[in-house]
C-alpha cells in the first residue's frame, strides 16, 4: 500500500516552504517553479503553487431512476447506487488513474472530486484538511472527456482570451500573452498557434492537439489539482502516449493529478502512481499501479500470460477471470465481483482507512497555518472587463457566422425580389403599400427569432464549462453576447431596407425612411429578444424552434392584417404580438388620417378610412412604442433569468 503524504505547508507570506517537509524539499521547489506566470522575477509576477493532498472517504452517490410498472402504464422509483464507499488519496506530484468498465462511476467520482457533481452526495472529500470552497476551484483545473472548444479561434486566441479571463487583473495584456506563449510551447502546440480549432463543417487542429489546448486552458491558471475525464479518448496510441506524457511532467512539478482513462496501453499504464478500479461503483482495487496484479495474485486472481496489467484489471472489473478458456456466464461474473469487492474490504479498505486517520493531523496543521487561505474574492477580474473580453471574443468568434455568404445571399436576394414584386407602387394601389409594409414587419420579426433561438443551446456546453471555472459573472456574458451581436444582426435588415423602400415605391422623403428602418430594427431587437428567451428557457433546439415555429404563426395570424376583426374573446392575442405593434408602426410614419389616396378614378379617399388602416388605428403609436420595449427588455430579462437555472455541474 502507498505511503502517506504530507500535505506541503507554505510560510505565512505563502511564498515559502516548512522547514519541517526537508524530506520533500527539492520536489516542493519544483513545484512552487514549475509553471510559473512570469519569467519576471518581480514580486507579484509568479503565480505560486500551492500543492495540495486530495483525500476522499467512503463516497456514495444514488440516483432515482424512473421505471415503468408492469401494467396500467404506472411508473415507480428505484434508486440506485453510483458510486458504493470509494476512499482513497492523492498526493502532490502523483497521478491517479481511475479504471472501470463504461458505467462503473469514474466520471462520477472524478466529477465529485472536482466539486461538479450535481445532487447529494454522502462521505467526505477534503483538500489539504479542509473542504471544497472558492479558493479551491480557482486552483482546481478540469479538463472534460470532450474537447468544448470555439471552432473559429486559433490556437493562440483560445488560449489567450483564457487568460484574460483567468489570469488575475494585475497582470497586464502583454504579460498573459507571454505566458500564452510558454503554455503553447510547454504542451507542443508551437507549429499549429495559429491555425484554427476546427469544427465539424470544416477542418481544424487534430485530436491531439485539441486535447492539448483543453489541457492548456486549465494549465494557464497554474492549477495545484489537475483532474482529466478520459483524455486519450478517441486517438491513437503514439498521441495518447503524448497527452499522458505531458500530465506525467505536469504531475512531476508537484501538482495532483487524477485522470479517468477506459483502456490504457502498458505504456501509459506504468506511468501512473496510483490506480483505483471501479466495478459497478464498488472500488475493488486501491494502491500503487505496480503493485497490482500482485495484489489480485494474492487473492487468487492470478495468470500465467504476460499481459497488459490494465486489460487484466478491466477483465477482473467485469467479473472475467484470467486464463479462462471461455466467457463467464453472468452468475459467475456476478460470483467474481463479489469476490473482489470482499477482497478488497478484507484486504485493502482497513488499511486504506487507517493511513487516512493517521495522516489526518498533517492536513489539519496546513489548514491552521492558513495554506489554504488564498485571495478572498470571488473574481480575478472586474465585470467591465470580463464584459469587454467576452465581446472582443464574440465578436471574432462570430465573425465568419454572421456574414457568411449564405445569410447575405439569403437577405439579398429576398430583398430583390420583394422589390421587384413591389416595384413602384403607385400611390393609389394602397392595398399593395400596406402588404409591403406588414411583409416589413413579418419577415424581420421571425427571421432574427428563428437565428436566435439557437444561440444559447449551440453555446451551452461553453457556457456551462466556463462558469464552471469560474472565467466570469453571468451578467457580463448576457451583456456581450447581446451587444456583440447588435452591429452583425442589424446590418443585414438595414441593407433590407435600403433595397426594397425605394424599388417598392415607398414615401420617397428622407425622415420618412429613417423612421421606417429605425422601427424594423426596433422590432429585430424585439424578436431576437423572444428567440433568445425560448433558447434559453428551453436549453433545446428542436423544443425551441418547435415552440417559435408555433409563435410565429399566432403573431403572423393575430398581426392585423389577414385577419382585421378578431372575436373578442381572442381579441388580446393580437396585443401579444410585436408584429401587430410595428406594422401599425409602420403604418403611423407611413401615413396619417388626413392622407388621401385615389380610391377610383378621379375620386379621393380618406387613408384613415381604409378597412385595413382603419382596423388599425393610426393613433397613441406611443403607446404601441412603450409596449414594443417592455418587450425589449421583458424578453431579454426572461432569457437572463432562463441561464441562471442552468445547472453548472
Amino acid at each position: 500500500m502507498p505511503q502517506n503524504c504530507i500535505a506541503p505547508r507554505p510560510e505565512e507570506n505563502g511564498g515559502g516552504l516548512a522547514q519541517g517537509q526537508a524530506d520533500k524539499s527539492e520536489m516542493q521547489d519544483k513545484a512552487v517553479l514549475a509553471f510559473p506566470i512570469m519569467a519576471n522575477s518581480q514580486p507579484g509576477f509568479q503565480q505560486t503553487l500551492y500543492p495540495i493532498t486530495l483525500k476522499f472517504e467512503e463516497i456514495v452517490y444514488k440516483v432515482k431512476i424512473e421505471q415503468k410498472g408492469s401494467c396500467w402504464g404506472t411508473w415507480s422509483s428505484k434508486e440506485k447506487r453510483i458510486l458504493n464507499g470509494i476512499t482513497g488519496m492523492v498526493c502532490p506530484g502523483e497521478i491517479l488513474a481511475m479504471l472501470g468498465p463504461s458505467g462503473s462511476g469514474k466520471t462520477t467520482l472524478l466529477s465529485a472530486l472536482g466539486g461538479r457533481l450535481s445532487g447529494t452526495f454522502s462521505g467526505k472529500i477534503t483538500y489539504n484538511g479542509l473542504p471544497f470552497s472558492g479558493s479551491i476551484k480557482r486552483r482546481t483545473g478540469f479538463v472534460a472527456q470532450d474537447d468544448i472548444l470555439y471552432p473559429h479561434l486559433t490556437v493562440w486566441e483560445t488560449l489567450f482570451f483564457t487568460a484574460l479571463l483567468r489570469l488575475p487583473s494585475s497582470l497586464t495584456r502583454d504579460e498573459k500573452a507571454d505566458h500564452v506563449d510558454r503554455v503553447i510551447t510547454e504542451l507542443g502546440l508551437t507549429r499549429c498557434q495559429n491555425s484554427m480549432i476546427g469544427g465539424p463543417l470544416f477542418r481544424g487542429i487534430s485530436g491531439g492537439e485539441k486535447k492539448r489546448v483543453s489541457i492548456g486552458q486549465e494549465m494557464l491558471i497554474n492549477p495545484s489539482l489537475l483532474l482529466l475525464d478520459e483524455p486519450t479518448s478517441g486517438l491513437d496510441s503514439t498521441t495518447a502516449q503524448r497527452i499522458v506524457t505531458t500530465i506525467k511532467r505536469l504531475a512531476s512539478g508537484g501538482r495532483t493529478v487524477i485522470t479517468t482513462i477506459h483502456q490504457p496501453s502498458s505504456r501509459l499504464y506504468h506511468m501512473f502512481d496510483k490506480v483505483v478500479l471501479l466495478s459497478e461503483g464498488s472500488p475493488i482495487y486501491y494502491g500503487p499501479a505496480s503493485s497490482a496484479l500482485e495484489y489480485f495474485s494474492s487473492v487468487g486472481f492470478s495468470t500465467s500470460m504476460t499481459v497488459n496489467p490494465a486489460d487484466l484489471l478491466l477483465d477482473l472489473a467485469n467479473g472475467i477471470t484470467p486464463d479462462s478458456q471461455a466467457e463467464n456466464s453472468e452468475q459467475e461474473q456476478k460470483t467474481v465481483k463479489e469476490a473482489l469487492v470482499s477482497a478488497y474490504e478484507k484486504n485493502i479498505s482497513t488499511k486504506l482507512k487507517a493511513e487516512l486517520c493517521n495522516s489526518e493531523s498533517h492536513g489539519n496543521d496546513y489548514a491552521k497555518a492558513g495554506g489554504n487561505n488564498f485571495k478572498p474574492e470571488q473574481w480575478c477580474t472586474s465585470w467591465w472587463y470580463q464584459f469587454s473580453v467576452l465581446l472582443q471574443r464574440g465578436v471574432r468568434e462570430r465573425r465568419y457566422e454572421s456574414f457568411n455568404k449564405l445569410r447575405i445571399f439569403q437577405v439579398v436576394s429576398v430583398a430583390f425580389l420583394g422589390g421587384l414584386l413591389w416595384w413602384h407602387t403607385p400611390k393609389s394601389h394602397i392595398q399593395d403599400r400596406v402588404a409591403l409594409l406588414f411583409f416589413f414587419s413579418v419577415f424581420w420579426g421571425f427571421y432574427p427569432l428563428y437565428n436566435a433561438v439557437f444561440t444559447f443551446p449551440q453555446e451551452k456546453r461553453m457556457l456551462i464549462k466556463e462558469r464552471s471555472s469560474g472565467m466570469y459573472r453571468l451578467s457580463s456574458y448576457f451583456m456581450a453576447r447581446n451587444i456583440g451581436d447588435l452591429p452583425l444582426e442589424l446590418a443585414l435588415p438595414t441593407a433590407f431596407v435600403f433595397i426594397i423602400y425605394w424599388m417598392g415605391g415607398l414615401k420617397p422623403d428622407p425622415t420618412t425612411f429613417i423612421l421606417s428602418l429605425l422601427v424594423v430594427l426596433y422590432n429585430v431587437l424585439v424578436a431576437q429578444g423572444l428567440g433568445l428567451a425560448f433558447g434559453a428557457f428551453l436549453m433545446n433546439i428542436k423544443q425551441a424552434t418547435t415552440l417559435a415555429s408555433v409563435t410565429t404563426l399566432v403573431f403572423l395570424i393575430a398581426g392585423g392584417y389577414y385577419v382585421q376583426h378578431i372575436p373578442p374573446f381572442i381579441v388580446w392575442l393580437k396585443y401579444l404580438s410585436y408584429s401587430y405593434y410595428c406594422y401599425k408602426l409602420l403604418l403611423g410614419v407611413q401615413y396619417s388620417d388626413d392622407d388621401y389616396y385615389e380610391c377610383s378614378k378621379g375620386v379621393w379617399c380618406r387613408v384613415g378610412d381604409f378597412p385595413a388602416v382603419k382596423s388599425m388605428g393610426l393613433n397613441s403609436l406611443w403607446i404601441d412604442v412603450s409596449v414594443m420595449a417592455l418587450m425589449l427588455v421583458g424578453y431579454r430579462f426572461i432569457a437572463y433569468m432562463a441561464l441562471h437555472r442552468v445547472k453548472l455541474k
